[in-house]
């Protein structure tokens, strides 16, 4: 994690504090991030918390107990610490990229799941609207998912419920994204509309991102390797350096920078957690769909990369992509099933 990064870190931590009403201040346009001082805790220093604190009408204290609740177990950060008045002190981890792979492949589709809500009580009226009844699934899936008591009717009972009409495969799926996929004060999609096959189908995009990663795995042993968290290596679009549209292994020769099409893959990854908490605080599944596409359209950019081009012979680099799609089907997967919707391995 690069000081860019960890500034656009604590940045995302005030607008998630912002979004949850733990803040009431306009988001700054940027956090600046410092060195250490001699003496000081950590690598890096930000005084973000004493800036915000006279617009939030709180102790600079209070702002930095906020926001490091908010940075703890990010990705990259060995340690968040507050020092002084309210400065945020930050310890980095290394080789961050691979342990985020490995800590999605291992929690599976639990991936994102937590218990931030613990203690949370929500009890859901029986509902019987079709739109209404697939909305309170979704969102006791969701918030149980977070670690909250949740179910319908006083009982917390989580009573089954099939809408009207649907039997079952797609169709269902269609008719659950469209009716999660549009806000509550939206009209919902046309279900008829997302059976069709075609890249403007967001539900098509998701399953057939999520059907990728899973034809990637049977090529890769097909040739030889199989998924291993590590480096990735740097992308070489074509005609910038050596052969067009293939990584260059860390260490090579080369240019100093090449286009990523991972770290836009891997940014969403780590957000995914927090994503599923949003969307389970503001009672919005929705939040979920929105962020299942961003993913699957990042996957299918990153997808081209991962398989040896012509005769190129798979390498450390490769089995490092290729656990990263794996790992990206994962979330997609787990993303679905908080959906109530199916996850095919084939399309």
């Amino acid at each position: 994690m690069t000081p860019a990064d960890l500034s656009l870190t604590v940045l995302r931590a005030v607008r998630r504090a912002v979004d949850d009403g733990a803040l009431r201040v306009d988001v700054p346009s940027r956090a600046k991030v410092e060195r250490a001082r001699p003496g000081g805790v950590g690598e890096y220093a930000s005084s973000i918390a004493l800036s915000l604190a006279r617009p939030a009408g709180r102790s600079a204290l209070d702002v930095a107990g906020i926001l490091e609740e908010r940075l703890r177990g990010v990705p990259g950060l060995r340690a968040v610490e507050i020092t002084g008045p309210g400065f945020l002190n930050f310890t980095l981890l290394r080789d961050v990229d691979a342990g985020l792979v490995r800590g999605i492949l291992a929690a599976g589709t639990s991936y994102g799941h937590g218990a931030a809500l613990a203690g949370t009580v929500v009890r859901f009226a029986p509902v019987a609207e079709p739109r209404a009844v697939l909305v309170v699934e979704a969102l006791v899936r969701l918030l149980r998912s977070q670690g909250a008591d949740a179910g319908v009717g006083a009982d917390g009972d989580e009573r089954p419920h099939v809408y009207p009409g649907a039997s079952g495969g797609h169709g269902t799926d269609a008719v659950r994204w469209a009716f999660l996929r549009a806000a509550p004060h939206d009209r919902p999609l046309d279900p008829g509309s997302l059976l069709v096959p075609h890249e403007r189908n967001p539900l098509f995009r998701v399953q057939y991102a999520y059907s990728r990663t899973r034809r990637l795995l049977v090529n890769a042993r097909q040739l030889g390797f199989t998924p291993e968290p590590g480096r990735l290596g740097q992308y070489v679009e074509p005609g910038q350096y050596g052969r067009p549209g293939q990584y260059v292994e860390p260490g090579h020769p080369g240019p100093p920078e090449h286009p990523d099409h991972a770290s836009p893959l891997l940014r969403l990854l780590r957000d995914h957690p927090l994503a599923l908490l949003s969307a389970a605080r503001h009672r919005a599944p929705d939040r979920v769909a929105r962020q299942l596409e961003a993913v699957a359209d990042a996957l299918l950019t990153f997808q081209h990369t991962v398989l040896p081009l012509g005769d190129e012979k798979p390498s450390a680099a490769h089995r490092s992509r290729l656990a990263l799609a794996e790992a990206a089907g994962t979330v997609l997967a787990g993303g679905l099933s908080v959906l109530g919707i199916s996850a095919p391995d084939r399309i």
